[in-house]
């Protein structure tokens, strides 16, 4: 992403060089969209409480992305920074911004890059959906739907047709905003079917927005979907929860339906370039695809700490760069320089100083204290899915681990409250289990089990690891004849 916008201001013929063999920005977005779908529904599924994700989230997202916009605000007060046309529809662009569907409510994007933030929001409200109905395990179904999709409904799907039409932009942004914003409010105040209706309100709205009014082709949407829940099945077949053959060959053909999408339809829709734009989809895609492979093979080998540290500050760079491209653009240098390699590189070194040092202090002064917050009214509202971390871990090799682990050293004390409240409850109690994984009888020995185990008359805990036979059922434990809370 850095240098599919720093890259052609600094290196433009070497720019121009790569863009003939394939887009380096689509490429990036694709294996963002595919690390998302892997990682968030892990994130959903280990709460188990929508609220409790739909916390995390808010408080993840949107505090950087309101002091982001809000420094572009000050930028264009200063005359540093443009609006991209938001003068033109005040209402609209306050209004698509509000839930971060821009790219999908017809304003213009404040922030070039925060276009990815709109698909996101889609796939949260889907596995939200799914989530509540039982359905978040059939991520096979829906890569294989939306890659069809893709293929076959692609080239007819229209371009903002509802804020195009007598609608207008405001008006469909502002009724998005009140079914998505207020179906979510509903699902997480409430239980049972009300929350699930509230839900699916919400999904229902955001994949209406994807299919009739999304800026990009109808492919494109159709295909991040895709690849996201790609993702999903890849993470599936990890976990054990689908075979590892099945996984294949759904991701094979979702990749297949993705690349026939773009080759298929770009010609039919592309001007002069069409060629052009059809070699960088499908290299784009199949290069996407072939790196998230190589970094779940990899997954496991150790890493220098420069990465993670690279992977905690990367939402930070992703929405400084913008920030950081305006102050570059105002700085007076002579074109001379894109010719001169020694001068090409010292602004790149000082470009990525600059943005890396930004996205350090937003980090910790921004997202930090945020996340702490979110975890804080998390432990308040839903207790018993609370996350005990006080801020993202590290990987820290060796024995250094355990001793710098967020979870022995929690300075805001929720570790300590979740344990408390956990002892209150009765839910330390260790019940006799039946464990069809690890031994007959596994009461006070199952080492696979989760703890603390519920003390309930009956229970189910997930596995921390799962063995490769398929022949064991989901790796969960069952609980028989449990005592109940004292």
């Amino acid at each position: 992403m850095v240098y599919e916008h720093f890259g052609a201001r600094v290196f433009p013929g070497f720019h121009r060089l790569v863009l003939s063999v394939f887009d380096p920005g689509l490429y990036g977005v694709l294996v963002f969209f595919l690390i998302s779908g892997y990682v968030v529904p892990r994130s959903l599924e280990r709460r188990g409480s929508v609220r409790a994700f739909w916390i995390g989230r808010l408080f993840r997202l949107f505090p950087l992305f309101g002091f982001v916009i809000l420094m572009l605000l000050l930028l264009h007060a200063s005359g540093l920074a443009s609006l991209n046309g938001t003068n033109q529809n005040t209402a609209a662009a306050v209004l698509s911004h509000l839930f971060m569907l821009n790219d999908l409510l017809g304003g213009p994007n404040l922030l070039v890059v925060i276009w990815t933030l709109s698909y996101e929001m889609v796939f949260y409200l889907l596995l939200t959906a799914l989530f509540t109905a039982g359905l978040h395990r059939r991520s096979g179904e829906l890569a294989l739907s939306f890659g069809t999709g893709a293929l076959l409904l692609g080239g007819l799907l229209p371009t903002a047709w509802l804020s195009s039409r007598s609608f207008g932009p405001t008006r469909v942004a502002l009724i998005a905003d009140g079914l998505v914003i207020g179906g979510l409010a509903v699902a997480l105040a409430t239980r049972g079917l009300p929350r699930a209706l509230g839900a699916w309100l919400a999904a229902c709205t955001a994949l209406t927005l994807v299919v009739l009014n999304e800026h990009k082709s109808g492919y494109e949407g159709l295909t991040i979907l895709a690849l996201m829940f790609a993702g999903t099945v890849l993470y599936r077949a990890q976990h054990g929860q689908i075979t590892r053959g099945r996984a294949a060959a759904v991701v094979a053909g979702t990749f297949a339906a993705a690349v026939a999408a773009g080759a298929w339809h770009i010609p039919a829709l592309g001007g002069g370039k069409s060629a052009l734009h059809q070699r960088e989809w499908v290299m784009s895609v199949a290069l996407a695809g072939l790196t998230f492979a190589a970094g779940l093979a990899l997954q496991n080998l150790r890493l220098p700490s420069v990465f993670s540290w690279l992977g905690l500050v990367s939402y930070s760079v992703y929405l400084g760069l913008p920030l950081m491209l305006d102050l570059y653009d105002d700085i007076p240098l002579p074109k001379s320089y894109q010719h001169l390699p020694l001068l090409q590189a010292g602004a790149t070194v000082a470009f990525l100083a600059a943005l890396l040092a930004f996205a350090t202090m937003t980090y910790y002064l921004v997202e930090v204290p945020f996340q702490r917050l979110g975890r804080r009214i998390t432990m308040r509202l839903e207790p018993p899915f609370a996350t005990a971390r006080s801020g993202p871990s590290r990987a820290v090799p060796g024995p250094a681990r355990a001793a710098r682990s967020p979870q022995t050293a929690d300075p805001s004390g929720d570790r300590q409250r979740l344990l408390a409240h956990r002892r209150r409850a009765g839910t330390t109690r260790r019940p006799a289990l039946r464990c069809r994984l690890c031994s007959p009888w596994a009461g006070g020995g199952c080492r696979r089990a989760r703890g603390p185990l519920p003390a309930r008359d009956e229970a189910w805990i997930t596995h921390k690891a799962l063995p490769p036979s398929g022949l064991l059922r989901r790796g969960l434990c069952e609980a028989r004849g449990a005592p109940g809370p004292p």
